[in-house]
């Protein structure tokens, strides 16, 4: 059965400042909770704020790195779920249920990609 990765992009000035709230939390480990009893889950991490990464970046022979925060992005990757699927629409299902856990004041897109295997 293939991969998928499902790349979780948020835009963080509309994420709290404090993090997910406590009801969002439960909610997210119900359903992953659920995708991992279903098969479907193989990984899934959040990521700390981009404020605490560093990029490292290649072009033109040459290596730059610049820590963050990174001002000129404006949603930046937040997390990422690895899913074993029988086909993209159901990644995609289980995806869009990712989504809708989250609050209204969230702005999340999820970009859903099969892993390319050998």
């Amino acid at each position: 059965m293939p991969r998928y990765l499902s790349l979780v992009q948020i835009d963080e000035s509309t994420a709290p400042a404090e993090g997910p709230s406590p009801e969002l939390m439960e909610r997210m480990g119900t359903l992953i909770e659920e995708i991992t009893k279903a098969g479907v889950m193989l990984d899934t991490a959040g990521l700390t704020p981009s404020a605490q990464g560093t990029r490292v970046h290649w072009e033109g022979g040459k290596l730059s790195v610049t820590d963050g925060p990174f001002t000129e992005a404006k949603e930046v990757v937040g997390g990422y779920a690895i899913m074993q699927c029988k086909d993209m629409a159901e990644a995609i299902e289980w995806t869009k249920r990712f989504l809708k856990v989250h609050e209204e004041h969230w702005t999340v897109t999820c970009e859903v990609r099969e892993i390319a295997e050998g």
